[in-house]
């Protein structure tokens, strides 16, 4: 099974995420050497890499995780200077490597602690009745705990956590980590949906390079914390250096 070819964005649509000079550094050590790039409202990117390229910490760099400079502009507000808590109500959610689930709660306590600072009750119960509609699987497991879910299932778990909390953008850190490649297919498809239908845009850090292609509209490569190539997805499969370093071609 393969997943449908990526959705066209128009390259009039104005950024929703602009990053210019970007670094970040973990104690004395700098991870990032002044990376750039945008994202489109209701756009897909993915991030490309070797691990230790810079991949993660790009993202939880975004999210404010981790020590950085640089200029980060979300939806024509800066952010750079934010917590990660104001960043989150601006509408940036964050789905780690690892899932990030309260293991000792259930589906329904987990869903429902994503949600409790959003005033508007009734759009969170709106929001609830979507993830049922992506997930319904979590629907049918809802008071098991967390901790006793598949892998697959927690995935779908940590996605639907992120949704909860009304973004406008999803970070995701390897979401077929560990899983089946049924399973990543059946999640990868069901994040498809969720961009097209929804209007959430992605920034997408994946190993399977096969599939952050075909999900993806854009592409950036990084290395050693710098950019080093970028262009749109289907460009990017007919590149050969991409197709040896990354599609096994």
């Amino acid at each position: 099974m393969q997943l449908q070819t990526q959705s066209r964005i128009d390259p009039a649509t104005k950024p929703l995420l602009e990053i210019s000079g970007l670094k970040a550094f973990y104690g004395g050590t700098q991870a990032l050497h002044g990376i750039g790039f945008t994202l489109a409202s209701g756009g897909i990117t993915t991030l490309l890499g070797a691990n230790g390229a810079g991949k993660t910490t790009t993202l939880r760099a975004i999210c404010g995780m981790v020590r950085r400079e640089g200029r980060l502009i979300f939806d024509g507000q800066p952010i750079d200077k934010l917590a990660t808590e104001d960043i989150v109500r601006l509408g940036v959610a964050h789905v780690p490597e690892g899932r990030g689930t309260f293991t000792g709660l259930s589906v329904e306590e987990n869903l429902k602690i994503a949600a409790y600072g959003r005033r508007n009750k009734a759009t969170a119960k709106r929001d609830l009745d979507l993830v049922f509609t992506y997930f319904p699987r979590l629907k049918e497991r809802i008071t098991q705990q967390a901790g006793t879910l598949s892998g697959g299932e927690q995935q779908m778990l940590a996605i639907s956590r992120a949704l909860m909390l009304g973004p406008r953008l999803m970070l995701l850190d390897e979401p077929s980590f560990g899983l089946a490649p049924l399973i990543v297919q059946e999640i990868f498809h069901i994040m498809r949906r969720i961009n097209a239908e929804a209007g959430v845009a992605m920034l997408l850090v994946e190993q399977n390079a096969a599939l952050a292609l075909n999900l993806a509209d854009n592409v950036y490569v990084l290395e050693t914390g710098h950019v080093v190539m970028s262009g749109a997805s289907d460009d990017m499969k007919n590149n050969e250096g991409i197709r040896r370093s990354y599609l096994g071609y």
